[in-house]
Parts: structure tokens; C-alpha cells; sequence
């Protein structure tokens, strides 16, 4: 959560932040603030609301000032308000900071710092920081050779509890700026006579390619011409520089009113982009180069685990299915948020997957450190390139799915979806799926991004029904076997971007207790393409139109489901099982960002959320 960026270079800062900041909004945007390293001390503009606001306040103060740091808010510790927005100034001036991430003993020591004489303005945790900055800063030996500002940043974080994220500037200073992290994301944008500094390279990737990530217990010093990283223990780090595998535009929504309506319709394209060379020459089984498994270890692995959080934990309910049924593997999901307070037995064979799209989200990326310090392998999947989860995990397998603005995750989804179904081929191959089967599966993924633009056809027809249900305040999505994790996904979109309250079952579930829900205030998306269990899915649903329950289904092409089992039906493609999930995904999307455009709700950045989850 969060979102940090700071400037340093040739260029007025205020502009460049401002641009980076709208860059971030979808990691936070409760309210947003710049400080700028002014000649005459610090300057700090901050505002509650979105990030125009402040763009508003810094062009009613236009500066020339080539030096700042700036941040978008989720707000943890204390209300929105401006004096809780960022940056904070310590209170003899000399100080700001940015911070991303909570400060667990920050009570302990804002109590120390009041009885050493400092004053709050905040409640924020991110304030005490600043303070202790400004507390070691003013007790450095400036005198003994080293750079007091790096002194004071090493001695306050060595006293913190938590996870930070954060950027700082001197009074003192002004011709630097000074990052450091821990359980919280930060990366060098690397430019010529320009540095910046900044949680996700989405904030500076038009204006360089060139990036650094940070790892946890490092500390990044910034000036115009160079960059230095040590540890907190003043150990040296050698920088290695990435490039940025996309470009700006595709960041930009271009001729779409929302980022989820765009990355929506992205979908064919990223999940071309996931596919790409990643079949065998044969066409028989899939490929995957940073596995870092040979067969025969392959043949060892007795079970498998799977760890995330949210949607992403839905596509691992998918891998599941699938893994089990090509493979024949046991496979167990795990929330990663309870993963590590756990003590389950596991067996010694097991290999770990942990799946996030941003590579930053820290349950998930604490779950892949605890099966790490247990002996585990453990591998990653991740839209993100160069993120955390990526660089700590064993191996992994990379979406390529581009840039998702949206909060709410929809390529990024179907992308895991797809990455789920070539890893039960891959694995199954390697044991009793035949030669055949695979093709087969082959044929069924290449087919998929001309299977999605044939659905995305009916956004119009799908827009209709939307407006019919965009009243109802109740929503049940029901569906069987690899069906269920869709309905699953379906409920919380609808949540996440409408704020109707909605629910996920599994159809055969009804008569244990949901069933008791069914009104005609309470509507159910119902989840039923052709296959084994089709016929009891259709006896769920006329269990609930007999109880006046309005039903939309989402089904097969075909004559299997007449024309009136439903009051309303999403026909899509019949299709190979391996990819039925990621088809009915797509229908559930539109419903979701069409319900909540015609009930007025803000699509891209809906309440009290934030794209990448960084803290707990």
C-alpha cells in the first residue's frame, strides 16, 4: 500500500512527483503530499483526496526546486486528514519523510521522543520516524568523516519493530535524498544527471528504463550524478541494473473510461504474452524455463502447496483442481496471511508455489521466507519482474502479463488461470498424461485469446443485464469442481468495485444452509458450462427460481441449456474443461465494472483499497 516517489536531478521536482504520484494512485489515494529540499529549508504541500488535489496546491506554489519526495496514502495509522497525510517534517524542521509500511513499537518511542521535547502534529506512526531521525541527526559527530544524514537514518531504523518503505531529506542537505527498506518495496530509477527513488517503477518508467530493487536491509544515498547502496551494518552492496520490460503507454487508458474496462479487454493479448514459447516443439506439453526442477526431481515432489491471498488465491483453488486431475498430485491451498502463524505438518517431499501479481504482497511474500526457513523449495509465479518474491523464490514462472492499473485484478487473474492449467499439463506429462491428452490441452490454450475476444463481443449484451441487476444490494454466485474458485472470483469483484454484498458457494452446497438466502431481493449468478455436473447445477436453479430467486446463468454454447432455465443467460464457448475457468471469468468481469459504473462508483480505485498489498 502506499505509494513513494522522490526526485532528484536537473528538472523541477513538483511536476515530475506529481506525475509519478498519479502513477501510484492505485496504491493509495486517501490523500497525497510532496517536500520539496528548498534553498531557505523545507517546503511541504499535502492534501487529503486524491492526488488532483494535490496537483491543484503545488500549481497555486509553483517552485523551481530540482529536489523532493512525495507519496500517495492508505491510511493505517490515523484518520484521513491532512495533518496525518505525508510527508511528515520532524518538528525542528530539518527533517521529512515518506513512509510505507507500520511501525509496530512507534507508542515506545514517541513516548521517549515527547521526553526528549519533541512535538507531534500526527497520529501516524510515520511521524515518530521522522522525529528519530531528527533526534540522531542533531547528535551526529559531523566531524567524524561520514554523512550525518546516512548516520542518523542507520541508527533509527536499527531501533524499529515493522516494515518500512521510506525516503528522506535534510534541511541541512538538500542535495540528497536517502531510501531505505524493509518489507516494504523500493526501487532506483537510474537516469543521465537524475536519479529517483520509488515503490513500484510504474512512477518513473517515462523517464528512464534503467532500474535497481532494493532488498530488505538496504539503504539507498541519492545525488544528481551517482547512487550509493550499503546495508545497515555499512556493508557495501554492488547495484545490478534491470531494464524495464514495458513502456508507459501501456499504463495509459487510451480510449477506455476505466483501467479495468482496458486491462479487461487486454486479455487476448496478455494471455498470448503468457503463452509465448512456452510449448514444447511438439505441441504436446508445456515449457518453463526458471523452474529450476529437472524431470527427476519433478518425480520426487509427493505434494504440492500453494500460497496467496485474494484473487490470486482463487487461481490457486484452480491449480489445485487441475494439478490433481492431469497430474495427480495432492495439492493444498493455503490463505498466506495464516500460513505462517501455523504449524501444519507438512511432508518433506512437498514443493511450495506462492502466487502474487504485484511480487510484493507482504503475507504472501512472508509465507514464501517461512517455507524457505523450514527447508522447503519454494517457487514463484508473478506478473511483477524484478519484484521481491521474484528475486527471493527458487525458482518461478513470470505472467507477462503487463502493467494492471485497476485494483481490481482481471488479466492478472486470467493470466494465473492460464499459467494453472500449463503447469497441470507440464506435471502431467511427466507422469500418466498421454500424448494425446496433451495435444489436446495444447490445442484448447492456443485457442483461448480468440475464445475471450469472441465473449468480449457481448460487453453490450452483458451491460444490459447489468443495468436490469445494478438496484439489488445481495448476490449469490454459485458453481461445481473447478467452477466453484470462478464463483468465488465473481462474488469479489462485485464486492471490491460495486459494494454489494455478495457470496461464493459451491452449487452443490445450496441445501446445507445458503439455500435459506434465495428471495427476490437476492439474485444468483450461476455458474453451469456443459460437462458431468451440468445437470445438477440446473436442478440448483430451479430450486431457486421456485423460490422467486432471479437467476443469471453463465453457460456453454449449445442446445444442453434451454433458453428458458434462466431469466437471463451469458452464453460462451464450449471449450476443453483446462480452460472453461478462464472463459467464465470473463462474463463475470463485465457484469462487475458494468454494475458498479451504473451505480456511480469509482471503478479504478473503489473504497478502502489499494492495488498491492504491502503491509499486514
Amino acid at each position: 500500500m502506499c505509494g513513494i516517489v522522490g526526485y532528484i536531478g536537473k528538472h523541477a521536482a513538483s511536476s515530475i512527483l506529481v506525475e509519478g504520484l498519479k502513477q501510484l494512485e492505485y496504491r493509495g489515494y486517501d490523500s497525497a503530499g510532496l517536500a520539496l529540499g528548498e534553498k531557505d529549508g523545507i517546503k511541504v504541500l499535502k492534501k487529503t483526496g486524491r492526488v488532483e488535489a494535490l496537483a491543484s496546491l503545488v500549481q497555486e506554489n509553483e517552485s523551481k526546486c530540482s529536489v523532493g519526495i512525495s507519496h500517495t496514502r492508505w491510511a493505517t495509522h490515523g484518520p484521513v486528514t491532512d495533518a496525518n497525510a505525508h510527508p511528515h517534517q520532524s518538528w525542528d524542521g530539518k527533517i521529512a519523510l515518506v513512509h510505507n509500511g507500520v511501525i509496530e513499537n512507534y507508542q515506545s518511542l514517541r513516548t521517549f521522543l515527547e521526553k526528549e521535547g519533541a512535538e507531534f502534529r500526527s497520529q501516524t506512526d510515520s511521524e515518530v520516524l521522522a522525529n528519530l531521525i531528527a533526534y540522531y541527526y542533531a547528535r551526529v559527530d559531523k566531524d567524524n568523516g561520514k554523512n550525518p544524514l546516512l548516520c542518523a537514518v542507520r541508527e533509527s531504523l536499527s531501533q524499529l519493530e515493522g516494515t518500512y518503505g521510506i525516503a528522506v531529506i535534510c534541511a541541512d542537505q538538500p542535495d540528497e535524498i536517502v531510501g531505505a527498506r524493509k518489507g516494504s518495496p523500493l526501487c532506483i530509477g537510474v537516469g543521465s544527471g537524475e536519479n529517483l527513488i520509488a515503490s513500484d517503477v510504474a512512477a518513473f518508467v517515462g523517464r528512464t528504463q534503467n532500474v535497481v530493487y532494493l532488498d530488505d536491509g538496504q539503504i539507498v544515498h541519492l545525488t544528481r550524478e551517482d547512487f550509493n547502496i550499503t546495508t545497515i551494518g555499512e556493508k557495501s552492496v554492488d547495484a545490478v541494473i534491470s531494464q524495464i520490460d514495458w513502456k508507459i503507454e501501456q499504463a495509459e487508458l487510451g480510449s477506455f473510461k476505466h483501467f479495468m474496462e482496458k486491462e479487461i479487454f487486454e486479455q487476448p493479448q496478455a494471455l498470448e504474452n503468457a503463452m509465448r514459447g512456452r510449448f514444447s516443439d511438439d505441441e504436446s506439453t508445456a515449457k518453463f524455463g526458471g523452474l529450476n526442477l529437472d524431470a527427476r526431481e519433478w518425480r520426487q515432489v509427493d505434494r504440492m502447496v500453494f500460497c496467496s491471498c485474494g484473487t490470486a488465491w482463487h487461481s490457486c483453488l484452480v491449480a489445485e483442481h487441475f494439478i490433481e486431475r492431469y497430474a495427480r498430485i495432492p495439492v493444498e491451498v493455503e490463505y498466506a496471511s495464516e500460513f505462517r502463524y501455523r504449524n501444519a505438518p507438512l511432508d518433506k517431499n512437498a514443493l511450495f508455489f506462492v502466487v502474487s501479481q504485484s511480487g510484493e504482497t507482504i503475507d504472501t511474500l512472508e509465507a514464501l521466507r517461512e517455507a524457505q526457513r523450514k527447508g522447503f523449495r519454494v517457487l514463484g509465479i508473478t506478473n511483477g519482474v524484478g519484484a521481491t518474491i521474484a528475486r527471493e523464490s527458487d525458482g518461478g514462472i513470470y505472467q507477462h502479463a503487463g502493467p494492471e492499473i485497476g485494483v481490481a485484478s482481471t488479466k492478472a487473474f486470467t493470466s494465473q488461470l492460464l499459467i494453472a492449467g500449463m503447469l497441470s499439463l507440464y506435471l502431467g506429462r511427466m507422469r500418466d498424461l498421454s500424448f494425446g491428452d496433451g495435444r489436446e490441452m495444447v490445442r484448447a490454450f492456443k485457442a483461448v485469446p480468440g475464445l475471450i475476444s469472441q465473449i468480449l463481443d457481448q460487453a453490450d449484451q452483458i451491460e444490459k443485464i447489468a443495468e436490469r441487476y445494478a438496484d439489488y444490494q445481495d448476490f449469490l454466485f454459485l458453481g461445481r469442481q473447478s467452477m466453484f474458485p470462478i464463483a468465488l472470483e465473481g462474488a469479489l469483484k462485485l464486492k471490491e468495485i460495486s459494494y454489494i454484498h455478495a457470496e461464493g458457494y459451491p452449487a452443490g452446497e445450496m441445501k446445507h444452509g445458503p439455500i435459506a438466502l434465495i428471495s427476490e431481493e437476492c439474485p444468483s449468478v450461476v455458474l453451469s458450462p456443459h460437462g458431468d455436473t451440468l445437470k445438477k447445477v440446473m436442478n440448483n436453479i430451479e430450486e431457486t427460481r421456485a423460490r422467486k430467486g432471479r437467476v443469471i446463468a453463465i453457460t456453454s454454447a449449445g442446445k444442453e441449456f434451454p433458453d428458458n432455465a434462466a431469466d437471463d443467460i451469458i452464453r460462451i464457448p464450449s471449450a476443453h474443461e483446462c480452460i472453461m475457468p478462464i472463459l467464465a471469468t470473463i462474463p463475470l468481469q463485465l457484469l462487475a465494472y458494468h454494475i458498479a459504473c451504473k451505480r456511480g462508483c469509482d471503478v479504478d480505485k473503489p473504497r478502502n483499497l489499494a492495488k498491492s498489498v504491502t503491509v499486514e
